[in-house]
């Protein structure tokens, strides 16, 4: 497929697309005209980068947590401790954007139950089940 056809299966603009793979945070195949080739497995990746970007982690990280990943699943468990530490330290800023996220959820469940419209509640939550 090509770029647009990404943007559009993943919702990540073209430009974005680019600069992740400015970022080396994704490789796209050539064609022999030049342009730009894509797979199944890069609309998994750049969904997986944009996540990891949606959820705070710089591109820096994301690339250090990819690049892990790959190493796991080539069963090639090698982690420098710089690596490691890095990782450490951007998981507490993970888990506090989570724990204020959860609050922010449980007092918004709060707000709907109170006032009422805990129909508005289930239907909110009706897509998050379908899609799971």
């Amino acid at each position: 497929m090509r770029i647009g056809e990404l943007a559009t299966r993943t919702g990540v603009t073209t430009r974005l697309i680019r600069y992740y793979e400015q970022q080396d945070l994704l490789d796209a195949d050539r064609a022999d005209n030049g342009y730009r080739t894509y797979t199944e497995a890069h609309v998994e990746r750049v969904s997986r980068v944009a996540g990891l970007v949606q959820a705070g982690i710089p591109t820096r990280l994301v690339k250090i947590l990819l690049d892990a990943e790959d190493a796991a699943e080539r069963e090639d468990p090698t982690c420098p401790r710089e690596v490691a530490q890095q990782l450490a330290t951007e998981l507490v800023g993970v888990q506090a954007r989570i724990d204020c996220l959860t609050r922010s959820r449980d007092s918004i469940r709060r707000f709907l139950t109170a006032t009422q419209h805990e129909v508005l509640l289930r239907e909110a939550q009706e897509p998050a089940t379908a899609a799971s």
